[in-house]
């Protein structure tokens, strides 16, 4: 078989399901990333990878998404987000399985180690070098100045809005560098305490299940227990973590563990997807808090 034929068409007589190659694409079109001269790009081929099917399992697509994903990396060195790398490594994953014989499997077996690569590495950071997450700063700090969590720090955590803007000011750097002679002090009511501890070690609990539970080859109730336990992470993390992208991206990968007599599951994956989008759109955490008053 000629080289650009292999680059045009699949090689696999068991391709990766049209779902999962689908749901990467509606997550490349829902938050395209990079520059004005890689997302245009980016949006024209998942556009056409969802209308031609031809386009869809064509590995030559899939290496551009990755190249073109991987240059916004590039662009935006050092700052890049986490997902970002997954993300080109994903679809760098999928063009792989495209070109070789066992595609499905291929594709399995590559979003299992990343998966697990990525959660060990979140661990180590957050369980070992990071010291202020483990004592609670991070989510405390977190919880005060990013105005995307203010309606859940308010509902759960018993913060007014006049205390939450009052602990930004507080927090606020001043000017050159400079240090106040007496700091201000911080409002944090005991629900916010809790809050924040409990974000801080359902968070590093429920990622480490996950490493591990991607780690080791599973079967049977093993399998389960991991399509659980990332359904779970999921649907709970990214109800408040502004960062959809990386909750579908994730949703995707578990789907690609999916054999295709596991109805229930896929299902599962698709829901959560969506459930996310839903979400992430709908401000229910400020919905939540105006009724509660």
């Amino acid at each position: 078989m000629m080289w650009p034929s292999r680059l045009i068409e699949p090689a696999g007589q068991t391709p990766p399901a049209a779902l999962i190659l689908r749901l990467t694409l509606v997550d490349l079109l829902l938050r395209p990333g990079g520059t004005w001269v890689v997302r245009p790009a980016t949006l024209a081929i998942a556009a056409l990878g969802l209308l031609a099917p031809a386009v869809l399992r064509a590995p030559i697509a899939w290496l551009a998404l990755a190249g073109l994903t991987g240059w916004r990396v590039v662009a935006d060195w050092p700052l890049s987000d986490n997902h970002a790398y997954l993300l080109s490594y994903w679809c760098l994953a999928v063009a792989i399985a495209l070109w070789l014989p066992e595609g499905a499997g291929a594709l399995r077996r590559s979003a299992r180690w990343l998966m697990a690569m990525a959660f060990i590495f979140t661990v180590l950071w957050k369980g070992f070098l990071a010291p202020d997450y483990l004592d609670g700063r991070f989510f405390r700090v977190t919880l005060m100045v990013d105005e995307r969590f203010a309606s859940a720090s308010q509902l759960f955590g018993g913060l007014t809005r006049e205390e939450l803007m009052a602990n930004r000011e507080a927090l606020r750097p001043a000017p050159g560098g400079a240090e106040l002679l007496e700091p201000l002090d911080l409002i944090e009511p005991p629900a916010f305490r809790r809050f924040a501890s409990f974000a801080t070690w359902w968070t590093l609990g429920i990622e480490a299940a996950i490493a591990l539970l991607f780690l080791l080859p599973l079967r049977g109730r093993g399998v389960a227990m991991r399509h659980t336990v990332l359904l779970l992470f999921c649907a709970t993390t990214y109800a408040f973590a502004p960062v959809a992208g990386f909750g579908w991206l994730l949703l995707v990968m578990g789907l690609s563990q999916c054999e295709e007599r596991d109805r229930k599951w896929r299902f599962l994956y698709a829901a959560v997807f969506f459930f996310v989008l839903f979400v992430v759109e709908i401000p229910w955490a400020r919905l939540a808090l105006q009724w509660s008053r």
